[in-house]
């Protein structure tokens, strides 16, 4: 009797024994193939957080040895009225570029959304300006924004009757300037996130909208914008922040002139950190540019989930 209740005791130990391996071999194996990119994300992004909140705190002297200065590098960044101007500006840009990017955004989705085989292609060249490296278009941009009568956009508008205009090198219209490629560059990606969020909207409300008599207008109205509504908080979150972190399109279109007109968070830092050799002030520039993405990341999320309940 004792011999046969070991004996079973025995052949159900090794099942469990493997389940829990079973149980255990996905997750690790999960792990094993996202290793290599943490490690380099861990690298090349966390450590320089980490080495920037530590160096904001120092006067950086390359050859002669940090300085302890507390908090003054974040009194004198924020006391700087560059450093103000160049706030405004990002938000400038960041707002008009978030706007105009959603509701360009939706109208190419809409327009473009349904099941016709020639719509790849235009949904493919309409996407490509995301995947273009931002430099190069920038660059294109710059050419385009010739402020000569014989530059390009000045030719286009000029066949509406518009006067010819100074674009970037004018301090009342360079910020306008940027932001419009940024806004023609970022509307694509726009357009494929509302794409998607246009697949999960339910046909049989539109039919039943229809049977009743509801416009165009009013079933985009009460079906499609309340059912694309945690598209608009996700691509808005986005957006903000992409407008919050430009560089790459203001230096190359004009590095933060004429007069610091265009100016923003991002050039403002750069030059701080690699043209003044103000590694110090930049470190503690670039920590407020953190704090005040993970602020809007968060009144964000919070009004999204408020809204929600």
């Amino acid at each position: 009797m004792t011999s046969t209740v070991t004996r079973a005791g025995a052949t159900t130990a090794p099942p469990r024994r493997r389940a829990h391996r079973v149980r255990w071999r996905g997750p690790l194996v999960a792990w094993l193939f996202l290793a290599p990119a943490l490690l380099l994300f861990l690298y090349f992004k966390f450590i320089p957080m980490l080495v920037g909140l530590w160096k904001s705190l120092f006067k950086v002297q390359t050859f002669l040895g940090d300085e302890w200065v507390g908090l003054d590098n974040y009194r004198t960044i924020i006391t700087d009225d560059l450093f103000a101007a160049a706030i405004s500006h990002s938000v400038v840009l960041a707002l008009g570029t978030t706007i105009g990017s959603l509701v360009l955004g939706l109208g190419l989705a809409l327009l473009i959304e349904g099941p016709a085989r020639y719509l790849w292609f235009v949904r493919t060249a309409a996407f490509l300006p995301v995947v273009t490296t931002m430099a190069a278009v920038a660059e294109v941009w710059r050419i385009m924004f010739h402020p000569a009568d014989n530059g390009m956009l000045n030719v286009i508008i000029g066949w509406a009757g518009v006067d010819p205009q100074p674009w970037l090198a004018s301090e009342h219209s360079s910020l306008w300037s940027i932001m419009l490629m940024s806004v023609w560059r970022g509307t694509p990606y726009d357009m494929m996130i509302f794409l998607a969020g246009l697949v999960g909207v339910d046909r049989t409300l539109y039919e039943a909208a229809a049977v009743d008599g509801a416009s165009t207008w009013r079933r985009l109205r009460h079906i499609t914008l309340p059912a694309l509504r945690p598209v608009f908080w996700i691509l808005f979150t986005l957006a903000a922040i992409r407008g919050l972190r430009v560089f790459v399109e203001v230096y190359v279109l004009t590095n933060g002139g004429p007069n610091n007109s265009s100016e923003v968070l991002m050039t403002l830092i750069y030059k701080l950190g690699f043209q003044k050799n103000e590694l110090g002030v930049a470190s503690a520039g670039g920590i407020v540019l953190f704090l005040a993405t993970l602020a809007l990341t968060v009144i964000v999320q919070l009004m999204r989930r408020r809204q929600a309940a």
